[in-house]
């Protein structure tokens, strides 16, 4: 493809993102307009709530004014003033990041893979400004700066992962470089390839650490859906939103389903997560005061769990054996090396795999909390800087006591050039003085 036929090809991609992030919400919207209302509202208004709705899923924040009969059936203080709301609904964050892989997996076979790319992430950017400016009524006005660029940025997400996604083993022309690539590429190589596999085992456990951590969370949160099940159902009950309006709802909640999983996380790394000021859900204990009526949120403990404190072994358990599988690659990295900058390195390595660890869990943390709604519910989801330090402390510290494990453990196979992992100079050494190298 040439340059204008990438161009072309990339923002229809983007069109299509949008249309079906967007449609996923218009749609049920648009059936509670015709068979709950029976047509007689007028239709441009729930175009404007599914338009918020999605523009507040990639992290835009609403201002949002109620009526004042409103804001007195609400019940909640602040609610007769303008307030904000700023939790992004991640549901829809990432199926616009999936569906920008696959759009820049496509870029990857075209012959300018750059500016189609680029192409894509604007065009993005000024649909949801359009979608922004049309959603903006005397209620609801979403922020127009952040329209035009957190979108866009989600999107830009999607489409350097597609860029960078190669599949192992896969065969086929490579895209070409470009200019800046190679100048990256020539700079990296100047670097010592022993310290660029110690960033890249830094990089790699830090990853392996936080993925570890959300994937446990997301089981034990599919566990405490099933348990809370008739309280779920209970809620659904007293809300009396009929079949179109249960709809709606459950499309929320789905939305709002990989929110859930990082507060899940953040439970299970300790300091845990708010559903308002005062409130506080974590392994130590469960504050709760008056809930907003979400359904979803009838699988939460009511009280203490008993042997809460017992998850925060999952994620020591799970850094403790990063180091463990890591070891292998440790050794190969600073074969060679002994006394302190064998022991200056294992630090290096600690330390870089919680700090990268600890800025994953910090990100998504950020992302899965914010205000959503007036007074007490503006503070809602985890901390993120008690998320830091908390995964700092149980990423780094486990990790190196499964590398310095690790280097403990004599693996079967030393023999006939060290098959171990170590390198035939390691197991050379090994041979000649008859014990296994540690740290």
């Amino acid at each position: 493809m040439n340059r204008l036929s990438t161009i072309v090809l990339a923002a229809l991609d983007a069109l299509v993102a949008a249309a079906i992030g967007l449609g996923i919400l218009v749609v049920p919207a648009t059936l509670l307009w015709a068979v709950q209302f029976g047509l007689a509202l007028d239709w441009t208004a729930f175009w404007r709530a599914s338009a918020d709705v999605w523009l507040a899923g990639h992290g835009v924040d609403l201002l949002i004014t109620l009526p004042s009969d409103v804001a007195l059936a609400t019940g909640l203080d602040g609610a007769g003033a303008p307030f904000e709301v700023g939790i992004a609904l991640l549901g829809f964050a990432l199926l616009t990041v999936l569906l920008g892989a696959r759009s820049g997996r496509r870029m990857r076979a075209a012959d300018d893979p750059v500016a189609g790319s680029i192409a894509g992430v604007v065009a993005f950017g000024l649909i949801a400004t359009a979608v922004s400016s049309s959603a903006r009524s005397s209620e609801v006005v979403p922020s127009l700066l952040q329209s035009a660029l957190f979108p866009a940025g989600v999107y830009l997400l999607g489409v350097l992962i597609g860029l960078a996604w190669r599949r192992r083993g896969a065969a086929g022309p490579k895209a070409p470089q470009s200019r800046f690539a190679l100048v990256w590429r020539t700079r990296l190589d100047a670097v010592d390839a022993g310290d660029r596999a110690l960033v890249g085992l830094a990089l790699r456990g830090g990853a392996m650490a936080a993925f570890g951590v959300i994937t446990v969370a997301a089981v034990a949160l599919a566990i405490a859906l099933v348990a809370g099940f008739s309280s779920i159902v209970g809620l659904y009950e007293g809300l009396h939103a009929q079949v179109v309006g249960g709809i709606a709802l459950t499309v929320g909640q789905l939305a709002l389903l990989p929110n859930l999983v990082v507060w899940m996380a953040s439970w299970f790394l300790g300091p845990g997560f708010a559903l308002g000021s005062g409130s506080s859900v974590s392994p130590l204990g469960t504050q709760l005061g008056l809930l907003p009526s979400v359904p979803v949120f009838g699988a939460l403990p009511q009280g203490d769990v008993p042997l809460g404190f017992a998850g925060l072994l999952v994620p020591v358990l799970l850094a403790f054996g990063v180091g463990v599988v890591l070891k292998p690659a440790f050794d190969a990295a600073v074969e060679g090396t002994r006394g302190r900058g064998r022991w200056l390195r294992f630090a290096a390595v600690s330390i870089a795999l919680g700090l990268v660890g600890a800025v994953l869990m910090a990100l998504v943390a950020i992302w899965s909390g914010g205000a959503a709604g007036p007074g007490r519910l503006a503070d809602v989801g985890p901390d993120p800087s008690a998320v830091f330090l908390w995964s700092f402390v149980e990423f780094a510290v486990p990790a190196a006591l499964g590398l310095l494990a690790g280097a403990s453990v004599r693996r079967p196979g030393t023999r006939n050039g060290g098959r171990d992992g170590r390198g035939p100079a390691a197991a050379a050494r090994s041979k000649a003085t008859g014990r296994a190298d540690t740290l």
